[in-house]
């Protein structure tokens, strides 16, 4: 039984902050219009477009990351009886394997790449973890 829970709380933490993730890169177009003319609704359209970003461009894509991971590790570790810690890394490990992905098919510029691998998935599963156990402290 405590495998099962164990692999169920990195399940909904991936699914959970998947969905936390994909809401914010929905809401992204009406909070930063991306430039005149691109269309961000199709792959074709983000990386045709992709070259007129501007900084302001990629803030709503790294909060996604960002707090996608948060909320997904927060929940792992939330869930998970045990190895709270290693539950919300698992979950934050997976998210940084999709972001890296994300890196290889999306040309994005190296300083935006370079932040969104470094911050927003590995400190963010930590930090998820911090907040677990803070909102959900273990029973003595």
């Amino acid at each position: 039984m405590k495998t099962l829970r164990t692999i169920l709380s990195v399940l909904a933490g991936v699914v959970l902050g998947s969905f936390v993730n994909g809401g914010l890169i929905s809401l992204s177009p009406y909070l930063i219009p991306p430039p005149e003319g691109v269309d961000v609704t199709t792959m074709e359209g983000l990386l045709a477009g992709l070259p007129l970003f501007e900084p302001k461009n990629f803030l709503m894509p790294f909060l996604a990351h960002a707090l996608g991971t948060l909320f997904g590790a927060a929940v792992a570790a939330s869930i998970a009886k045990e190895k709270k810690l290693l539950m919300a890394l698992i979950c934050s490990v997976l998210f940084l394997i999709g972001g890296s992905i994300n890196v290889y098919m999306l040309p994005s510029p190296m300083w935006f790449n370079v932040l969104d691998l470094a911050m927003a998935y590995l400190p963010m599963g930590y930090l998820g973890y911090l907040l677990s156990v803070r909102l959900f402290p273990a029973k003595a």
